[in-house]
This record gives structure tokens, sequence and C-alpha cells, in this order.
């Protein structure tokens, strides 16, 4: 990454296409499966983690920030994807408007999601290309793609909330079921 700025982009761009492929390929022929879904996930936060792990390196001033939005994404896509499962789900994506509006539109619309997607990393390759002297480029990519960006992080943390409350509701409800079997175990 330090060596080799375009082709860091150009195989970095070419990674994040055929990621969006490989989901639309896999819906087309009725090929998903939960270890994909989960595969495309933990592949998805590797390659955005990488890349800002490299811009912590680059722009250490904000260490701490690319800390914050690595932990962010991860615990945030982990325990989603960990709460819709345990519902029985297929799929991360299978978000309806009663957890949340905007993780519903943002899960379901297939042209949202890619837009947010797209534009999320694009934000972290706009930092990267100004720091290689594509100051220009950087900029503009930067500037049109930061609402996005924020928007994605916003995401992130009802993800986050809307998931941990799932899973909180399911061990209440273990917890009660747990203590009805002890108290007709009393009953006995």
């Amino acid at each position: 990454m330090s060596n080799h700025p375009i082709l860091t982009i150009i195989f970095y761009g070419i990674s994040s296409i055929l990621d969006a492929f490989d989901g639309y390929a896999a819906r087309k022929f009725n090929q998903g499966t939960k270890f994909g879904a989960v595969l495309d996930m933990v592949t998805d936060r590797c390659a955005t983690s990488s890349l800002i792990v490299y811009l912590a390196v680059i722009y250490p001033t904000f260490t701490v920030i690319w800390q914050l939005l690595i932990s962010l994404d991860l615990a945030s896509h982990y325990i989603h994807m960990y709460a819709m499962l345990s519902v029985g789900s297929t799929s991360h994506k299978n978000v309806d408007q009663s957890q949340s509006k905007l993780l519903s539109l943002y899960y379901t619309n297939k042209k949202v999601l890619f837009v947010v997607c797209a534009l999320n990393e694009l934000f972290y390759i706009a930092i990267y290309l100004y720091y290689y002297n594509f100051i220009w480029v950087g900029l503009i990519m930067g500037v049109l793609s930061a609402p996005i960006w924020l928007f994605k992080q916003i995401a992130n943390v009802i993800q986050l909330k809307s998931a941990s409350l799932i899973l909180a509701r399911m061990d209440v409800e273990e917890h009660n079921k747990k203590l009805i079997v002890v108290e007709e175990f009393k009953k006995d």
C-alpha cells in the first residue's frame, strides 16, 4: 500500500466489484448459504479494516478515531450477524421495519445497500489517495462521499443497538423459561 497506491486502488476496486457480484450471483442462482453470508460479511470487514489500519499508519494523529471506526464496524456487524442467525434468519440482510426502518431500508433495498457500501469505501479510498498526492481527486471524492460515510456510521450504531436488544430479549426469555421450570419443579 505504501509503494503502489494506484495498484492498491485497482485491486481494492476489483475486490469490491467481485464482492457485489458474488452476492448477486448467489441470489440469482439460489446458492445463498449461512456460511456464504458469514464469509461475505467477514471478508468485507477484513478489507475495510485493513485499509483503515493503513490510514492509521499514514495519519497517526487520528489513530484513536481509526480504532473506534474499526471497532464499531466489527462489533456492529458481528453482533448483528449473530443476532440474525440466533433468531433463525438465513441472512443478516433479512431485517424488517420493526427492528429499524433505517436498517430495513439499508439491507432490503439493493440499490441503497450498494450505494452506501460503495461510498463508504470510497471515503476511505479518498483519504488514502489524498495522502499520496492525489489531492484534488482525494478531496473531491472525500467531500462527495462523506455524508454517506456518516450515514453508514450512524447505521452501524443503530445496527449495534438493535442487535444487542434482540440478544438481550432472547436472554431474558431464556432466563424466564428456566425460572418457570424451576418453579414447576418446586411445586412437584
